[in-house]
């Protein structure tokens, strides 16, 4: 029942920070997904069932679809959630929240990136692979981009430090992210389906539905993990770094 109430009070807060810094997480989402948002877009025009293979190579073919899908649907939200640290922690002149343009400035560009992609990949294989060790390392590895920017970690020790952080706390951490991972894609395979259907299935279609949704949907994502990393810090290390309690304009 505590965990219960633990998971329902961080969603609440999740909501709370999602509307409150709606401000500023959105337009950071713009900065960040309309160019991803081709990146994203690329795997989806691929229709493996028209490729003349037989046998194994077809095999082969669509499980590597499938990777690629994996892999770039996680690609951009981690890469994110580090930006989105930075402007919900990060004290600038007179301890005030960091504008849009600062995060931009501020973000550890290589550190992220390479988290961003080593997660995705590992994580793609692992569930292509067996399902379950992609899970394990979903969860456990989560947290790694906000570890960058919060406590300014390197790749390597931001991976041990998100290890560590969920140890002990994996339920509470898989029940707050893999809901929102999972409804967050529904949600946007849904909004793509709608935008094939209304004006036809483009590269330009899918790279706009896609940007649209993910600008939308993922900050809720990104809020999520950067709570969870902030109170896991707070039990393990007995103090965190302090939330901004309100967003500045950008």
């Amino acid at each position: 029942m505590k965990g219960l109430r633990t998971t329902l009070s961080l969603y609440a807060r999740i909501g709370r920070t999602y509307v409150g810094w709606a401000g500023s997480l959105l337009p950071l989402a713009v900065v960040v997904f309309v160019p991803l948002g081709l990146i994203h877009a690329i795997p989806v025009q691929l229709d493996v069932t028209s490729l003349d293979l037989q046998g194994s190579l077809k095999v082969a073919a669509l499980a590597g679809a499938v990777l690629a899908l994996a892999a770039t649907g996680l690609i951009g939200e981690v890469f994110y959630a580090g930006a989105v640290a930075i402007a919900l922690t990060h004290p600038r002149n007179g301890g005030r929240p960091p504008t849009v343009r600062e995060v931009v400035r501020m973000v550890n560009y290589r550190r992220l990136i390479a988290v961003d992609i080593i997660y995705g990949v590992l994580v793609a294989v692992g569930l292509v692979a067996f399902f379950l060790p992609g899970v394990l390392l979903y969860v456990y590895l989560g947290l790694a981009a906000p570890a960058v920017e919060i406590e300014h970690r390197g790749v390597r020790d931001a991976f041990v430090r998100s290890f560590r952080l969920v140890r002990g706390h994996f339920w509470l951490v898989l029940a707050v992210l893999g809901p929102i991972e999972v409804a967050g894609n529904a949600l946007i395979n849904l909004t793509i389906s709608v935008g094939h259907t209304l004006v036809g299935g483009s590269l330009i279609a899918e790279w706009l539905a896609d940007t649209t949704a993910n600008i939308l949907v993922t900050p809720v994502y990104a809020v999520a993990a950067v709570l969870l990393t902030l109170d896991l810090i707070a039990d393990e290390d007995g103090e965190a770094p302090a939330l901004h309690s309100a967003p500045v304009s950008a």
